[in-house]
């Protein structure tokens, strides 16, 4: 721990990896996949995908220090969730009238976000679910903080955090507040998310969108044919049909046939 280089082909490669760490979860009714826009729905449709889970997206966003937006004094998710940085705030001078405005311009954009995202989709419930929370890697972990605290409020069973990579001392503080962190590769030298990957280019919003509709293409798909099985009340079965000699009415081309057997034994 703490050592190691490990460097990713692509996100879908990390997501794939990932997702081996998580088979455990797989076929579980209750789990439920979020992944963090852009970059962590790549990841997050991997793991969802070989979990046979449900993919949705959390938001969440920094709050840039006035004039110097790139250096973040906290962040906030979308519910409402908020965390801040104190020692920022205090060493850049950061009013509180500087943080409600960056507050609300930046939830406004979060809002926005999700409607483009998910269109008429409604977000998927949190409640009573093991959530598996997933980023495309972790540096600071305030936006990520930020998200844990809505996510705590909408009363998940469990919350696990998933990435693959993080600092290690980032991974000893986030791992205090969720119920379990999975978390590939723990560097101490970490200067930023894509030093370990081969390929990081930025994902566009039409990428998220193609995700998300991918991602419920294949549920829609399987309760349709489950559905349509129960209207029958047929159950299928595979045997063999063989033709007795001498026999009459019947054609050679039906030697083989796949027949169906009554859910209601009572009737066979």
């Amino acid at each position: 721990m703490g050592q190691s280089s490990m460097i990713f082909k692509n996100r879908t490669d990390a997501g794939r990896r990932l997702a081996k760490k998580l088979l455990s979860f797989a076929e579980q009714k209750d789990i439920l996949v979020l992944g963090i826009p852009r970059g962590g729905v790549t990841v997050a449709f991997e793991i969802a995908s070989a979990l046979h889970a449900p993919l949705d997206i959390f938001l969440s966003r920094k709050l840039g220090v006035p004039g110097h937006e790139e250096l973040a004094f906290g962040a906030v998710a979308s519910g409402g969730g908020r965390y801040l940085d104190q020692r920022v705030v205090q060493a850049a001078h950061v009013t509180p009238q500087q943080i409600e405005y960056a507050t609300a311009r930046v939830l406004d954009v979060l809002a926005q976000r999700a409607s483009l995202y998910r269109g008429d989709h409604p977000a998927l419930p949190v409640r009573g679910r093991t959530v598996i929370l997933v980023d495309d890697g972790i540096a600071t972990g305030a936006s990520v903080y930020a998200a844990i605290s809505p996510l705590r409020q909408m009363q998940p069973t469990r919350l696990i955090l998933a990435a693959p990579v993080a600092p290690y001392s980032t991974c000893a503080w986030l791992e205090k507040h969720v119920d379990q962190l999975v978390c590939l590769d723990m560097p101490r030298d970490f200067q930023a998310v894509g030093q370990f990957y081969e390929e990081f280019s930025q994902v566009t919003d039409d990428e998220v969108i193609h995700l998300l509709q991918r991602s419920r293409t294949p549920n829609k798909a399987s309760a349709k044919a489950a559905s349509a099985d129960d209207s029958q009340g047929m159950l299928p079965l595979e045997g063999m049909l063989e033709v007795p000699e001498n026999a009459s009415g019947l054609h050679a081309s039906r030697s083989l046939a796949k027949i169906h057997r009554p859910t209601d034994t009572r009737q066979a």
